[in-house]
């Protein structure tokens, strides 16, 4: 059985913000150009939580967009 692609995805460390995960994650990128694909991919973290952008070291947190 061949398993499917899946979205690449990271967690947060203790306290670790927004900013943080976006220079981890896509450090090729403008910073303030990553931070927001990163909020558009996640929009169960911030558009629901209050208050809006609490990172949880469970959260699955997005780092590329939906897949095809």
């Amino acid at each position: 059985m061949t398993l499917s692609l899946q979205r690449r995805f990271v967690t947060p460390g203790p306290g670790e913000t927004l900013e943080e995960i976006a220079a981890r994650a896509l450090p090729d990128q403008d910073q303030g150009a990553a931070v927001d694909a990163i909020r558009s991919w996640n929009l169960h973290i911030f558009a629901m939580r209050r208050p809006p952008g609490l990172l949880l070291g469970s959260d699955v947190v997005f780092v590329e967009p939906p897949l095809g």
